[in-house]
Parts: structure tokens; sequence; C-alpha cells
């Protein structure tokens, strides 16, 4: 091969190397230039305030600090005044108990509910989604005075409806009388409103399931059980666990629906959540550096709880 040959074919591949580099290159770098805002946004809201916390739970940081807008650094003894407090340890597994009962109470009544949604006809249906739409866009507040006085003990409309369906006698019967019962009405006024969201969401996610293959095991002799189980259940794995970590999230830190409902009055270590201990302990006691570090503790403790649910929905999304 002549010198001249040699240089043409060199000037011919040079800029084809060089336009495969930029399409790989631009391949690699599209799908982080299009969630670099999204990403950028989230840092500019949360880096700064949980920056802020964790200077915070490394302070001495009460009224007079506050005053005077300068802690005094104490390192991590807030942290080791928090996790030597017997009342957190027994308060941390309350709230997870609580939270694991509200967390299957509302991911199994929402599926109950979703697969309700998909057999009924439609003008029931239209009246179900209606229904559930009213639900949840009542504000907390409204939510928590009404089933205050639903359940009032001199003059609740629970202990009349129960008394005159011949349960029992429920004349003044207390609802808030023990810390189980407590947690009990608190749970079931969070099912009832996170109930929706989960049932819609789940109701969307069915109608992706595809009828030919219902047909094809219907022919085969399946029945409603296994067709559920074999087909249904898996298509909606990746939505059910979306749900079961932000139900975790969302109910381990509940605050307004168990701190309104049972009562400032009311509220005891006995029965304390997370969320009213950090209330308590860093609010009501102008604690603000212990507080912090509570804060950091339940954000680690909610990571630990839904560790397990993020990586099965990594692993789904490697796999498909």
């Amino acid at each position: 091969m002549s010198e001249g040959t040699s240089t043409a074919t060199a000037a011919g591949t040079f800029p084809l190397t060089s336009r495969r580099r930029r399409r790989l290159w631009g391949r690699v770098a599209v799908p982080y230039a299009l969630i670099a805002p999204v990403v950028i946004t989230i840092a500019l809201i949360l880096g700064y305030p949980l920056y802020y916390l964790v200077r915070l739970s490394l302070q001495q940081y009460g009224l007079f600090e506050l005053i005077r807008h300068k802690g005094i650094g104490v390192g991590l003894a807030n942290y080791r005044s928090v996790l030597h407090d017997q009342i957190f340890w027994h308060t941390l597994v309350r709230t997870i108990v609580f939270t694991a009962a509200n967390v299957v109470l509302t991911m199994v009544l929402g599926l109950l509910v979703a697969l309700l949604l998909v057999r009924v006809s439609r003008p029931v249906r239209l009246l179900l989604s209606s229904s559930l739409v009213l639900v949840w866009s009542m504000p907390v507040v409204v939510a928590v005075q009404v089933w205050y006085w639903m359940t009032n003990f001199e003059n609740g409309v629970v202990n009349y409806v129960l008394t005159q369906l011949h349960l029992g006698s429920f004349e003044q019967h207390d609802w808030y009388a023990s810390t189980f019962s407590q947690l009990s009405m608190v749970t079931l006024l969070i099912v009832w409103g996170a109930l929706p969201f989960v049932a819609i969401t789940l109701y969307a996610a069915l109608a992706q399931v595809p009828n030919d293959l219902l047909e094809a095991a219907s022919v085969d002799g399946a029945g409603a059980w296994m067709k559920f189980r074999d087909i249904t259940l898996p298509i909606l794995r990746p939505i059910l666990l979306i749900l079961t970590s932000l139900s975790i999230i969302w109910d381990f830190g509940v605050f307004t629906q168990p701190y309104l409902l049972i009562g400032q009055s009311k509220v005891t270590p006995g029965n304390f959540l997370m969320s009213i201990y950090l209330f308590e302990e860093g609010y009501f006691k102008s604690d603000y550096g212990r507080g912090a570090a509570i804060s950091l503790l339940m954000l680690a403790i909610v990571g630990v709880l839904s560790i397990v649910y993020v990586r099965r929905m990594v692993r789904i999304g490697v796999e498909t």
C-alpha cells in the first residue's frame, strides 16, 4: 500500500472514530443532563437544611442560645443522651409496631378496594372513586375533629350505633382510656386517610394487566386465586414496593393525627410515638440540639426500615 493510500485511509477513519465517540458521549451524558435539574433542585431544597440539622445536633442549643443565635459545641453528647434514654427505645419499638400495623392494613385494604373497583359496574366505580377522592382531599385537622366527635365517650356516634345494634353496652365508653385503644383509634384514622391514594394507584396499575393472559389462564383451568398470584401480583409488585416504602416513611413520622386525637393532656411517655417524642424533647423542652439529633436518628431508622424494599425495587429495575 502506498503512502498516499495510507494517509487517505487514516484521514477517512479519524472522523468516523471521532463521530462514534461523540455519539457514545451523548448517550452517556443525555440521561444525566435530563435528571440534573431535578437533582440540583432537590440538593438546593434539602441540602442546606440537612447540613444545618447535622450542625445543630452537635451543639447545645436552647432558648438562651436561640436568643444569641450561637450554639455551644458538644460533639456527640446529644446522640449519647438520646441513645441512653430508655424512653427513646420504648418509643422506637412502639413506633415500629405502630408503623407495621398501619402499613399492612393500608396495603391490604387498598389492594382489596382496587380489586373491587375493577369488578364493579361503571356507576358504582364512579361513586366509589368519588368517595375516595373526597376522603383524600379532606384536611387532616378536620378529619381528626370529625373522628374525635364520632368516638367521643359522652355523645359519640360510634357508641350510639354500636349500642343500637345490640353489640354491647357502649354508653359513655372511652375509646382513649388505654394506650392500645388510643393507638388503635389513631391507626383507623391514618388507614382511612391513606386508603384512597393506595387504592386509586393500584387500580390504575391493575389496568395494565393484560386481559389475554387472564383469559388464557382461565382456559387452562386456573382459578381466581391462581390468576392473581401468578399473573396480577407479579405485575403489581413494583407498584406495591413503591407504595410500601412511601407508607413506611409517612407512617413512621406521622404527628398530626396522634397528637391531636389523643390530646396534649393525655400524651405521656407511655404512648409516645417517635414524632411526639421529638416534639416533646426538641420543641416543648426547647432543647433544639437534642431534637435535631432525634430527627437524624429517625431519618437513619426510616432508611434502615425501607432498605429492603428499595433493594427489591432496584433489582426489579435491573431485571426489566
